[in-house]
C-alpha cells in the first residue's frame, strides 16, 4: 500500500437510532426491510452523525503488516478491537476496506520510536473488512504517555485512498479500572484524561469505543466508522 498515493476524505460516524439496533447483537446486520439506504438516511429513519477527522499524529508508519494479532507477545490486558466500516451515505457495510491501526503498548511506547525503535511492528497492523464491514484485531489495552489521553490511531483505506484518519478512545472509568492492575499500575497515574486532551476535545466523544469484558477476561471494544467511497 503506497501511502504517497493516498488522499484523506470522509469521516468517522457514530451510528444511532435504528442502525444501532440493526447493527447490534445480531452481528451488525442491516435489515433492508426497514428501508436502509439513501432515502432512509435522508428521512432520518437511519441516523449517521458525522464527526471531525483527527490527526494521525507523529507515530504513523506506512505499509504495516496484514495481520490480526498485533501484540508480538507484549504484556497487557487482552483487547479485541471490532472496527466496522459502513457507507456514510447508505449506512451499509463496506467489504474489503483496509483498516490500519497503531497504538502504544502497555508501557506507553510506540514501535519504531524512542525506546521502541528496535522494532517497527508491535501494536501495528492492517485488516480487511469482511462482508459485514468488520475488521478484527487482537491487541492489548493501550498504555498512556505524557500529554495524551489513552487512544488508538486508525486509518481506513478504500481503493487506494485514505477515506478516514482518526483516533479511538476509551471511557475514563474503564481505563482507571484497567490501570489498577499490572503492568499498568507500576507506571503511576496518567497525566491526561479525556476531557483535558486537546485532540479528544475536537470530536473525541463521538469516537468513544463501546467496551465490554467477556467471560474469558478479554476486553471487547467496538466502533462503527462511516466513510465516503470517493
Amino acid at each position: 500500500m503506497n501511502d504517497s498515493r493516498l488522499t484523506r476524505r470522509g469521516s468517522l460516524v457514530r451510528v444511532g437510532g435504528f442502525l444501532a439496533t440493526a447493527f447490534g447483537a445480531a452481528g451488525l446486520k442491516i435489515d433492508s426491510s426497514e428501508g436502509a439506504g439513501p432515502a432512509a438516511v435522508a428521512s432520518g429513519a437511519v441516523s449517521c452523525v458525522l464527526t471531525p477527522e483527527q490527526t494521525e499524529g507523529p507515530y504513523y508508519i506506512a505499509n504495516e503488516a496484514l495481520r490480526r494479532n498485533i501484540t508480538e507477545g507484549r504484556p497487557g490486558a487482552p483487547l479485541m478491537l471490532r472496527a466496522f466500516v459502513v457507507s456514510a451515505s447508505t449506512c451499509k457495510p463496506i467489504k474489503s476496506a483496509a483498516v490500519d491501526i497503531w497504538h502504544a503498548d502497555a508501557a506507553g511506547v510506540y514501535s519504531g520510536f524512542g525506546s521502541g525503535a528496535a522494532s517497527r511492528t508491535f501494536m501495528r497492523g492492517i485488516q480487511r473488512t469482511n462482508a459485514k464491514g468488520l475488521a478484527l484485531f487482537r491487541t492489548v489495552y493501550p498504555g498512556w504517555y505524557q500529554g495524551r489521553t489513552v487512544h488508538i490511531h486508525v486509518k481506513v483505506h478504500l481503493g487506494g485512498n485514505v477515506v478516514h484518519t482518526g483516533q479511538l478512545y476509551f471511557p475514563d472509568t474503564l481505563t482507571d479500572a484497567v490501570y489498577r492492575n499490572q503492568p499498568y499500575s507500576s507506571r503511576g497515574n496518567r497525566d491526561v484524561r479525556n476531557a483535558a486532551d486537546s485532540i479528544f476535545r475536537n470530536g473525541g466523544s463521538k469516537s468513544l469505543l463501546s467496551v465490554k469484558k467477556n467471560s474469558a477476561g478479554v476486553y471487547v471494544a467496538t466502533i462503527m466508522m462511516g466513510v465516503h467511497r470517493s
